[in-house]
């Protein structure tokens, strides 16, 4: 996993986070969206991340 998905995948998880702690009587939230967006973002790295780890070997 590289630097940019594990830190997108955090930022998902913490705004969850403030989402259920924050805003639990609401079903959605700025909070809830950006982890939407951050998790969106991680799939996009992970996919990213994959297809240039398995390229063959320049020379």
């Amino acid at each position: 996993m590289s630097k940019s998905a594990a830190g997108l995948l955090i930022l998902a998880l913490l705004s969850g986070a403030v989402h259920f702690s924050l805003f639990e009587d609401t079903e959605i939230s700025l909070p809830l969206l950006g982890s939407g967006v951050f998790a969106v973002l991680f799939v996009l790295a992970l996919a990213a991340g994959r297809r240039i780890k398995f390229d063959p070997v320049l020379r």
